[in-house]
């Protein structure tokens, strides 16, 4: 495939991610916002959400999926997302509140302090799978949303570069877990940290109830 053709394959990827913007736009919306989150799964450390109005004329390729992404990819548009957005914000709820509530409603929490934290009230929030009772704003969920809404998939770069530079900050201060490679996932450094250590301060201690039993 030549240069021109992967450019024109970005173009026309980020014209699909644009379908629910544009028809939002098309509505009368003038300021959208995506939402998603990044860590429901780790054994470890906080849930991560952010929330980010593009402006109409968006028009950076590759952004995507999270998952999607290398971690050099990631860490470009990261960049580039935060000085292009209208405006942004981060939200995240520890392992603490974790235990506290489940997962499911830590990630809502976060999502709403995202929300919230935007310097705009958004027109409307379109949200990785979710709806949030809580947000007094007219909303979409949409499955796999941060694979077809370029909003959506610009939140999803913003959480996941904001909770890896916070796990490679963690595993200084918890050596032993490989928390800078695993993100605090359950792999398998991880677990022999945990059997070789026990569990740290930012252990999610509701996500080891099947560690726990089996010792």
């Amino acid at each position: 495939m030549t240069k021109q053709e992967r450019l024109e394959k970005q173009r026309q990827r980020l014209t699909e991610m644009m379908r629910y913007e544009n028809d939002l736009y098309s509505r009368g919306a003038r300021y959208i916002a995506g939402v998603d989150e990044v860590g429901r799964g780790p054994l470890a450390g906080p849930v991560v959400t952010a929330a980010v109005i593009l402006p109409a004329d968006f028009d950076v390729l590759g952004v995507d999926d999270s998952k999607k992404l290398s971690e050099k990819k990631r860490e470009e548009l990261f960049d580039v997302i935060r000085e292009r957005a209208v405006c942004y914000a981060i939200g995240m709820v520890d392992e603490k509140r974790i235990d506290e509530i489940n997962i499911l409603e830590a990630t809502k929490e976060a999502m709403v302090q995202a929300v919230g934290g935007l310097s705009l009230r958004p027109d409307h929030v379109l949200i990785d799978a979710l709806t949030l009772a809580e947000v007094d704003i007219p909303q979409t969920g949409i499955v796999k949303g941060d694979a077809s809404s370029v909003s959506i998939a610009a939140a999803s770069i913003l959480a996941k570069v904001t909770r890896d530079r916070m796990m490679v900050e963690y595993d200084s201060r918890y050596p032993g877990y490989g928390f800078a490679q695993n993100k605090g996932y359950g792999t398998k450094a991880h677990y022999e940290g945990l059997d070789r250590q026990g569990v740290s301060p930012i252990h999610r201690r509701s996500f080891l109830v099947k560690y726990f039993a089996a010792k």
